[in-house]
């Protein structure tokens, strides 16, 4: 053989090794994962729909790892904050982002600077959740109904709080304000969906549009008057109450969702065997009856990539509706 033909042959066979080495590193990975502690990290306080979706998983979630998985809250900024970790570690797996539509694909458009690129930065395992934005009052303000409430933002200031601003509950009261020409609605932010919540209950703001889950009790105890669901359809967890659209109110559209990511670069085994336990633990009928009680909808990604398709969607449903709502970026 001559020496060029050796050469390419080793070349060859070099090309080969590294391949199976690089096959047999990634299988190796996925077979060791996981051998210690997952956490699973929720940018906004207790009480929230991503926090109580997190916690309602975790335990199911590490039974089926065996391993522990623990709930840890960093909060502010709408959720950029716990993006930013999620973003900025290891990519093996240990370190998770039980994240939703606000950090992902609303704040990346109503925010001048982040520390983060969703397209880039993040890997998705799965789609877990869904939950409509609600409108609710202090049954203190004299209105029982939207079109009341409408009226009453035309004689005066009213008062809305959020979980943040530039999240999802804030473009959600954004898009209130657009849909109801002449009405003087303030958007109050908090730190989080709980603080907005219990403003609301002490009539420290005249109400707060937040996820489901937040409010579910609160209006089913009579503690807080819910006035509207932003989604095309009623909840199941709350069928008595009406969306803006059956009140004559168009375009009051929001509904969360929430998942789990990984950062960028998380070995495919790894986040393969994360989805697949997480399609395992959604199913069982003790999460599903957990999640209904905080009125959050199972809902789970067939693929990882279906995840990260949908992602994408949304990236660019939510640009186009800041952009629409005339919202400038801070």
């Amino acid at each position: 053989m001559k020496t060029h033909d050796k050469r390419c042959w080793l070349a060859v066979l070099c090309g080969a090794g590294i391949a199976g080495a690089a096959l047999f590193s990634q299988a190796a990975v996925g077979a060791e994962f996981p051998d210690h502690t997952i956490t699973l990290v929720v940018g906004f306080s207790p009480g929230g729909s991503n926090d109580i979706t997190a916690r309602v998983i975790s335990q199911p979630l590490s039974e089926r790892l065996g391993v522990p998985v623990i709930v840890e809250n960093r909060v502010g900024a709408a959720g950029v904050i716990s993006g930013q970790h999620v973003a900025q570690s290891k990519p093996d797996g240990y370190t998770l982002g039980v994240m939703s539509a606000s950090p992902l694909v609303v704040t990346p458009h109503t925010l001048a600077k982040l520390p983060y690129d969703t397209k880039k930065d993040f890997t998705g395992v799965s789609l877990i959740g869904l939950t409509p934005e609600i409108l609710a009052i202090n049954p203190r303000l004299p209105v029982a109904n939207l079109a009341e409430l409408v009226k009453l933002a035309r004689t005066r200031s009213v008062t809305l709080a959020s979980a943040g601003v530039g999240g999802l509950p804030h473009m959600a009261i954004e898009l209130l304000k657009s849909a109801t020409p002449g009405t003087n609605i303030v958007h109050v932010p908090y730190k989080g969906a709980a603080p907005a919540v219990t403003d609301a209950l002490a009539g420290h703001v005249d109400g707060v549009t937040v996820d489901l889950p937040a409010v579910s009790n609160q209006i089913a105890d009579g503690q807080l008057r819910g006035i509207a669901a932003a989604n095309d359809k009623r909840s199941a967890f709350l069928p008595d109450l009406p969306t803006a659209a059956e009140q004559g109110v168009q375009g009051f559209v929001a509904v969360n969702w929430i998942g789990v990511i990984a950062p960028a670069r998380t070995p495919q085994p790894v986040i393969d065997k994360l989805h697949a336990a997480l399609v395992q633990i959604m199913q069982q009928a003790q999460v599903k009856d957990a999640l209904a009680k905080a009125a959050v909808e199972v809902s789970v990604s067939e693929t990882p990539a279906a995840f990260q398709k949908f992602i994408g969607v949304e990236d660019e449903k939510w640009a186009g509706i800041v952009k629409a709502a005339g919202v400038e970026a801070e």
